[in-house]
């Protein structure tokens, strides 16, 4: 069974750092471009980042450029979501995805297997 696996949510103040971490189960994510989405409350899923399989290419949507930092680790079949300097704003819940090799995107419809999300707040 093909499955995405979201772990390391969790609260936290704002300024501090978590990194979450996104496995796969059932497949291989070297082969797949992985993006990272968000769900703030009340609003609509958008894009936080995605990895490319071929060369480990990013790409950042400008809300979280420079703090945010997507890595991929092939022998444990795990990409992560390191977020510093976090904001109230980052609050959402945070999800995975992969796609087939292609060029890179945060089309969340180009995406065919998603994660079930982990919660992350930011509060004082």
């Amino acid at each position: 069974q093909v499955q995405l696996v979201e772990s390391g949510g969790g609260l936290v103040q704002p300024g501090e750092s978590l990194r979450l971490s996104c496995t796969g189960s059932g497949f291989t994510l070297d082969y797949h471009n992985i993006g990272w989405f968000r769900q703030p409350p009340g609003k609509e899923r958008e894009g936080v980042g995605c990895i490319s399989n071929s060369d480990g290419s990013t790409y950042y949507v400008e809300s979280v450029r420079g703090r945010f930092t997507i890595s991929r680790d092939n022998a444990k079949n795990t990409v992560y979501l390191q977020m510093n300097n976090l904001k109230r704003e980052d609050t959402a819940i945070y999800y995975c995805a992969a796609t087939v090799p292609r060029l890179l995107t945060m089309d969340p419809k180009a995406y065919d297997y998603w994660g079930q999300g982990t919660q992350v707040t930011v509060s004082s």
